[in-house]
């Protein structure tokens, strides 16, 4: 039985252009991530790993895309490979399959380094410019949606009981449900 070519597409934000990455490669079926590629817990990633079976091929425009920490690279393309599955880097022109040679797998490590270091200095650019960008006071850090009065009465509602949850409480305030984590939490370190 011939297996599925199966293609995988993150990218970090919705705004992003999915199209480009497996652009005129057909696949059976595509799973696209809209989430940072940090670590695997991508809700599609796992669909895909899921999904996936013994002699279907994975299809993924570049190892960043599939992974940003060599170790996760490396230890998600053995675990494909030991389940007899493909995995091809289209960028990189490179495939694994069962059948890895001792020089494919050392270009597996080459590139997931290179990718791995590539985010980490992108990430020291990022809180270098921001370091900058506060002491020429350009940046103030993330701008707070309530005052410190709207604060305190949302910490007050949700102690009386107004609400029946921290969303109903969100939207109440017109924030996230994060947000209204933050500003409780903020009000227990005050404690």
């Amino acid at each position: 039985m011939k297996g599925q070519k199966i293609g995988y597409v993150r990218v970090s934000t919705v705004e992003q252009n999915i199209g480009r990455q497996l652009e005129g490669i057909e696949v059976d079926r595509i799973f696209i991530d809209h989430a940072s590629g940090k670590n695997t817990d991508r809700p599609k990633f796992q669909e895909m790993l899921n999904y996936v079976r013994e002699g279907d091929q994975v299809i993924v425009h570049s190892m960043d895309r599939f992974a940003r920490s060599l170790k996760d690279l490396v230890t998600e393309v053995d675990q494909l490979v030991k389940r007899g599955i493909a995995i091809q880097f289209i960028k990189e022109n490179i495939t694994f399959t069962a059948q890895a040679t001792p020089m494919d797998n050392l270009m597996l490590q080459l590139m997931g380094a290179f990718a791995q270091f590539e985010r980490e200095i992108i990430l020291e650019r990022q809180k270098e410019g921001i370091r900058l960008a506060a002491a020429q006071g350009k940046y103030k850090g993330r701008v707070h949606k309530l005052k410190p009065d709207q604060a305190e009465e949302l910490r007050q509602a949700w102690k009386e009981g107004k609400y029946s949850s921290k969303l109903a409480l969100g939207k109440a305030y017109g924030i996230s449900r994060q947000a209204v984590y933050r500003y409780l939490k903020a009000s227990e370190k005050s404690i």
